[in-house]
């Protein structure tokens, strides 16, 4: 395969931008807030719900888990859906995944090239970059640039295969075990964990990054 393969099944990245569907859905809950038809707080608890608890850390233990454990992990890479499914992590948009495990000589990247496509009962809501016609439009011409725009320079020798999500097929990237964390256990290795890595576009954390965020007071953001 080439460098650049874009897989279907076989950015300027400006994770600030607002799309114009986004502004109307904006300026709609805005209207909809000021006439009492919806509530605030309403919203942002289903949005917290969807980021914390059916997000990125229901992907962080799926990937934790198949890094300590080596038959889920054959099972997750032969049968994501279901090895998923045995976690609790189901739902809209989880009905047909596909787990796509990076090596030292292959790395996945995901996008939806049509929409925005996404598997939400382990990844949560897509974020603005994801959706960006941006991205969908150069992540399949030009992986490597973008990966590097992101803040990951991979070797040139490595193979990056894109694979483009679809209303049928989803997918969650399991991203390579960082050095150093031979014996700790899946909770631990859980908190090196970042959404970011689940679609390809980062690594996950290395030990030293996740003590650094936590000696700074930040903690650990699954972006």
């Amino acid at each position: 395969m080439t460098e650049d393969d874009h897989t279907g099944q076989d950015h300027d990245h400006d994770h600030s931008h607002l799309t114009e569907t986004e502004s109307r859905v904006r300026a709609l809950e805005s209207l909809l807030t000021e006439k009492g038809y919806i509530d605030p707080k309403t919203l942002e608890t289903i949005l917290q719900t969807y980021e914390e608890q059916i997000g990125p850390r229901n992907g962080a233990k799926v990937v934790a888990r198949a890094w300590s454990d080596p038959s889920f992990m054959e099972w997750l890479l032969r049968d994501a859906t279901a090895a998923i499914a045995s976690m609790g992590y189901t739902g809209r948009q989880g009905e047909h995944i596909v787990a796509l495990a990076n090596t030292s000589r292959v790395h996945n990247v995901v996008v939806c090239t049509l929409c925005s496509c996404y598997p939400w009962p382990v990844l949560g809501l897509p974020p603005s970059w994801y959706k960006s016609s941006a991205y969908r439009a150069r992540v399949v011409i030009e992986p490597r640039k973008v990966l590097a725009e992101f803040g990951l320079t991979l070797p040139d020798d490595m193979t990056i295969r894109v694979w483009d999500s679809t209303s049928e097929m989803r997918y969650i990237v399991v991203p390579m075990r960082p050095a150093g964390t031979d014996g700790w256990s899946a909770q631990d290795l859980e908190k090196l964990v970042i959404r970011d890595s689940m679609v390809g576009v980062r690594q996950a954390l290395t030990p030293a990054d996740a003590s650094a965020a936590r000696a700074a007071g930040k903690g650990v953001r699954h972006v």
